[in-house]
């Protein structure tokens, strides 16, 4: 009778042993795929992320917000002209030709700015990039999980384990996987709904724009150009983020318990998307942007 006991607790934790070397095997893989991308996708400008949506947000904002800025700026410097003479009238001083030389220079300054808005946009971004680019170098050691290369002898260390911890790690095992899809899911929205940002914000620009040289309306522009700044150099907090968990991972102590170095795996990685969740707050934080 306990041989058949025995018998039996063996193939339990064959099956035991084979579905969490199962669970086990590649775990990480979606996260790490993920996480390779993202200094290509925080690297690349507006136009060489996705050509058919730069195409189609700049033929938008050229034919569409361009004629809408041109409004506003014909309204917000009529209006400054007319506080300009008014304001003279008001000190019952004469009228200087010298104010309106500098009305005209100061028009004149904003319509180049707004039928140039689109190069100074993609300048902004080309600024990021060439950050980013430099900052690449630092990223260059692996930053994938694998479980193996952690845990050595993984099918030797889980047969000699009774089949009641066995139970625990195969749940185990299959919650950290269905966590790590969703990291990667985190991680996936992050990358490219920043990208999405760009495309959004940059739509736009000629309107914010058509403020900038405005006494009284000129910190709307000027907030835009913060906001930009932000965005571009949010993919360099990016790649701060992930040459820190590649420096994590690579540190990460061959242990005996199996289950403490998969968590200390998953934390790393939800530490990693914490940490990118964050880079936006605080690229607009640094550049003042709101």
């Amino acid at each position: 009778m306990g041989m058949v006991i025995d018998a039996i607790g063996e193939w339990l934790k064959e099956i035991l042993v084979s579905g969490i070397i199962g669970n086990l095997s590649g775990l990480f893989d979606s996260v790490n795929g993920q996480v390779a991308d993202i200094s290509a996708q925080v690297g690349a400008t507006p136009q060489a992320w996705n050509a058919a949506i730069y195409n189609m947000i700049r033929s938008l904002s050229e034919n569409v917000i361009i004629p809408i800025a041109g409004v506003i700026l014909a309204f917000v410097m009529t209006l400054e002209l007319i506080q300009m003479v008014s304001d003279k009238n008001n000190m019952h001083g004469d009228v200087d030709t010298w104010m309106f030389f500098k009305w005209i220079f100061k028009t004149a300054c904003a319509v180049l700015i707004v039928t140039n808005t689109w190069n100074i946009v993609m300048g902004v971004f080309d600024v990021g990039q060439s950050v980013v680019n430099s900052a690449a170098g630092v990223i260059s050691s692996d930053a994938s999980i694998d479980i193996s290369s952690i845990v050595v002898d993984l099918e030797q260390r889980l047969m000699e384990m009774d089949i009641g911890p066995l139970i625990g790690l195969w749940f185990q095992s299959l919650f950290v996987g269905i966590c790590t899809w969703a990291l990667t899911i985190c991680i996936f929205i992050i990358t490219y709904g920043r990208m999405i940002e760009i495309y959004l914000v940059t739509s736009i620009a000629p309107i914010p724009m058509a403020t900038m040289v405005n006494k009284d309306g000129g910190n709307m522009g000027q907030n835009y150009l913060r906001s930009l700044f932000a965005l571009a150099f949010q993919a360099f907090l990016i790649i701060v983020c992930v040459a820190i968990y590649a420096a994590l991972v690579e540190n990460i102590a061959i242990d005996t318990d199996v289950s403490k170095a998969i968590w200390t795996c998953m934390g790393y990685t939800v530490l990693l998307c914490f940490t990118l969740f964050k880079t936006g707050s605080m690229a607009k934080s640094i550049f003042s942007a709101h």
